[in-house]
This record gives C-alpha cells, structure tokens and sequence, in this order.
C-alpha cells in the first residue's frame, strides 16, 4: 500500500508538469491563430501555472459544484455519519473526510480532494435510499480506500486537467472555424505555418491522450480500492452485494459528466449492453466490469 501511495504521489507530480507544458503550447497556439502578438508564450505560460494551480487546491469544490453536493448531517443522514465515524478506526486516518450528499436516484458515489488531509467524500440520496447498512458500510470503505491510497489527488486532478484541455482544444476549433488566421504573412514566416500545423494536430490529439490516460488510471485503481475496502470491514459480501445493487439499478445519474465519470464507484453512464451478457471493460471504459470486480472480491474470501 506504501509503495501504491508513493508511486501516485510521484505520477500526481509529472502530470501536473506534463499539464502545465501541454496546456502552455495549447495556449500559445491559440494566441498565436488569433495573432495576439508575440506575448502569446507569455500569457501561455501563465494561463498554465495558473490553471495547474486552481485545478490542484480548488479541484473538490470544483467537482461539489458540478455535482450540487450539500453537506451531510446528523440529523438528515445520520446512518451514513455512524458509518465513517465507525470506518475511522480500521482505515487508520487521521482526519475524517468531509461528507456531502447530492440528489440524485442513481446510487452511486465519489472520493476527491488533494489529500486525506482535505478529502471528501460525496453519497447521492440514491445510494442512501437503496442500500443495506453493510452494503453502505461497502461503499464508503471503498471511498475511504481512494483517499488513503491517494487516488483522490490523481483522478481529481486528471479529470479537472483534461476538462481544461478539452474545452481549449473546443476554443482552438472555433477559431480555425472562424478563418481567423493571419494569411498575408510573408514567406519568411513559413516556419510558423509549420507550427501552427504541428500545434493543431497536438491539439486535437491530445484530449484523446488525456481521456485514455484517465481511464486507464481509474480502472487500475478500482480493484486496488475494492480489496483495500475488505481490509477495512473484513466483509467482502457487503460491498460484492452493493456492486451488485449499482450495476442493476438504470437510472441515469443526472449531474454525470465525461470528465468526472472516472471518480465514481460504478460508471454513472448506464450502457444498453443485453442482460445476461457480460459487460466487459473495453478501451474507452472508465471503471473495470462488475463481473471482473466482483470475481476479484470473492478470491479474497
């Protein structure tokens, strides 16, 4: 587990300057296409330490907006306090996450924040509605899992920073849409043409680079959690039993977006795969099958 949270924190570290040099040339690409001057690589670089910055501190309430979170309360949700005050023990945190719940009829939930430190921890009123005590007891560990592994602090940041680039590339698109190019340049400029072309490609590559890295960090980090989440409650029943419960339930998740998807316990995006077959995890999958996860859980009785 040690060696899992030190190699997330050092992955946390080079996509955060993986980022900043992507979202710098994507930058000056931009302001480069809509002849800005030659402060382009400036004003880049800065939009990128920035962005960097407010995705890494302000990465949980960006996600809680996004999702209308409310805080959870005793007297509203006092189940699912008992719950993560009783996981406190046997995760072996220090400081308990923030819980926020968010209407919705679709179980599901969701772990972020930057550290275990500044985590929180988000339930849909779906989930509070649907499961058994130890089914809950299931989810939260699983939570709880992502917070101490630190994969809070990677997905968040991953989702956030691939939301920044996609919706730049969108910008870039529209720009080239709208012919905004300077064409009378002279031929000793044909060295910036070539550029620019480099840079378009990159730009429409690398939203494609960033989701697949996204998914892949997800599904690697699902198993990890489920079977940390058994250590946690030393019941594999309870969270194989709520698995169960999500993956059947078809209700679609109202505030669930691309960028976010990969954070969920369960994929939130309901496929129309037939019942009765397997529902396989494939490239563009944010979370390995139920069927996989499920089989892993019960090797470890």
């Amino acid at each position: 587990m040690f060696e899992n949270i030190k190699k997330n924190k050092i992955e946390s570290s080079v996509i955060i300057g993986i980022f900043i040099v992507v979202i710098t040339l994507i930058v000056y690409f931009i302001c480069h296409a809509l002849n800005l001057g030659t402060f382009s690589i400036i004003f880049a670089l800065i939009f990128s330490i920035a962005s960097s910055w407010g995705s890494y501190y302000y990465s949980d309430k960006i996600v809680l907006s996004l999702n209308h979170a409310r805080p959870a309360t005793k007297e509203e949700d006092l189940k699912i306090v008992n719950i993560l005050d009783s996981l406190m023990i046997s995760s072996g945190l220090t400081v308990k996450p923030r819980l926020y719940v968010t209407q919705d009829l679709q179980p599901n939930a969701f772990a972020t924040g930057r550290n275990p430190e500044n985590a929180v921890i988000c339930v849909t009123t779906g989930l509070l509605e649907k499961l058994e005590y130890y089914e809950l007891e299931g989810v939260i560990a699983h939570e709880l899992s992502h917070i101490k592994n630190y994969d809070i602090r990677l997905s968040c940041v991953v989702s956030v920073m691939v939301g920044f680039i996609v919706m730049l590339s969108d910008i870039f698109s529209r720009a080239l849409f709208w012919g905004r190019f300077d064409n009378d340049r002279d031929s000793d400029n044909k060295g910036n043409g070539i550029l620019m072309i480099i840079g378009l490609i990159f730009l429409i590559l690398s939203p494609i680079f960033g989701s697949l890295m996204q998914l892949a960090l997800s599904r690697k980090r699902e198993f990890l959690a489920d079977s940390t989440a058994i250590e946690f409650t030393r019941n594999p029943d309870g969270l194989i039993s709520a698995l169960q419960k999500l993956d059947a339930d078809s209700n679609q998740l109202a505030t669930a977006n691309r960028a976010t998807a990969n954070m969920y316990i369960v994929n939130p995006f309901k496929s129309n795969t037939k019942e009765g077959k397997k529902n396989s995890s494939s490239l563009w999958s944010t979370h390995p099958s139920i069927e996989d996860r499920i089989d892993a859980l019960r090797n470890l009785k």
